[in-house]
């Protein structure tokens, strides 16, 4: 292979030869006129070639500069579109959320994200995972749950906040319905995050409610909808102490049995990643960010939330 011009030189003949004068190409570049020219010099010696024509009114270009012209520019073009594109990659964070955990925790804290990294450009996408789950090509960083089903096994995981479940439900709705006992669900409307329904299984089995059908009532797409449409009374919600956090702290819900509060068996929030990226800057800054911003949460309910209860 034979051995390439210099880099400074291509980069004055290019700049020379598209501006038609060594002065543009010098203001360009940040250089002399003088220092235009020794490249170009340099250049033409090193291909044994002549690439301009020196006359009275300024230069012009040879057959062979005009040759090399297009292909300089057109390198140099695909250089610097690329060195784009890398930097754009370096400084994109692409995360994606299932809605629920997206609406109720992430997306109200993310100004705070881009306030104490303006550096990253965080790219959300709201969606669940398809296929085989968690896709490393779509996404750098996904919220998901610790004890998801099948997940691959070579991802990274960071535990955010445990999913701790308790029914919650209006004021309004648990006078109606004369809630008073955890056995006096049964003549309520349940509502399911999702068409499995195990969120209420889960809690009548932790706590062996054999007159209560964890099968009855509503079910809804996520957590978010659930709890909607708990709160338009339309019956009891099974809540997570954080993602409901908001109507717990205002009275817009309550917990009519504060001490009854199971782990889900989907365990808590989580992260995960590709093993590879998992160290990496902008994948490192999330993470320890939305780990501190759990842990206020936490903190906030262990402090307050809990004695409201």
């Amino acid at each position: 292979m034979s051995k390439l011009p210099p880099l400074n030189a291509l980069k004055a003949f290019e700049a020379a030869a598209r501006h038609e004068g060594f002065v543009e190409a010098s203001e360009e570049l940040h250089v002399s006129r003088g220092a235009i020219s020794r490249h170009v010099k340099i250049l033409e010696e090193h291909l044994g070639v002549q690439l301009f024509v020196r006359h009275a009114q300024g230069v012009a270009l040879t057959t062979a500069g005009s040759q090399l012209l297009p292909v300089l520019t057109e390198a140099f073009g695909l250089i610097a579109k690329e060195a784009a594109r890398l930097a754009t990659t370096a400084s994109e964070l692409r995360v994606i959320c299932p809605p629920g955990t997206s609406i109720r925790w992430l997306i109200p804290k993310l100004e705070d994200f881009r306030r104490i990294h303006p550096e990253i450009r965080l790219k959300l996408t709201t969606d669940f995972y398809a296929g085989s789950g968690f896709d490393p090509t779509e996404a750098d960083v996904g919220f998901s749950v610790t004890n998801w089903p099948n997940r691959k096994q070579d991802l990274a995981i960071l535990t955010l906040f445990p999913a701790r479940l308790t029914p919650m439900c209006t004021a309004d709705y648990r006078v109606r319905t004369s809630l008073q006992t955890p056995e006096d669900l049964a003549k309520t409307e349940l509502l399911h995050e999702t068409k499995q329904r195990a969120d209420w299984a889960a809690w009548i089995n932790a706590f062996m409610l054999d007159t209560v059908d964890p099968t009855s009532g509503h079910d809804f797409p996520n957590i978010d909808m659930a709890t909607k449409a708990a709160l338009m009374g339309v019956g009891v919600v099974m809540g997570d102490l954080v993602l409901c956090r908001e109507e717990l702290e205002s009275g817009a819900l309550i917990a009519p049995f504060p001490d009854m509060v199971c782990d889900s068996p989907l365990g808590g929030v989580c992260l995960l990643g590709e093993r590879d990226k998992w160290s990496s800057p902008k994948v490192e800054a999330f993470k320890s960010w939305a780990y501190a911003s759990a842990a206020q949460d936490l903190a906030a309910i262990d402090r307050s939330v809990s004695k409201k209860l």
